[in-house]
């Protein structure tokens, strides 16, 4: 019994260690894709999908949903990102 609670005292700091490694990393791909959710394509799109789903959602009842908008806007953030994530990474 003695021993078990010596191993689990001597795992705790470590753990708290880890969990600060973790905080301070940052995902290059965030970065990247806010950065080209600003380009004008991505601002088209972005409008084209918000216009969208405030028609939907001015509605009762419609059968329209905003995948279309939806994926011509993933489609252009992910190309401009593909063209710019392995540049950020180390």
């Amino acid at each position: 019994m003695v021993f078990e609670d010596k191993m689990v005292m001597n795992g705790e700091p470590e753990d708290e260690e880890e969990e600060e490694e973790e905080q301070d990393l940052v995902d290059p791909l965030e970065n990247v894709r806010q950065k080209c959710e600003e380009t004008e394509h991505c601002i088209h799109t972005r409008e084209r999908l918000e216009q969208c789903e405030t028609r939907v959602g001015s509605r009762s009842s419609t059968e329209e949903d905003c995948t279309e908008e939806l994926f011509d806007f993933l489609h252009a953030r992910d190309h401009c990102v593909a063209h710019k994530l392995f540049h950020s990474v180390k």
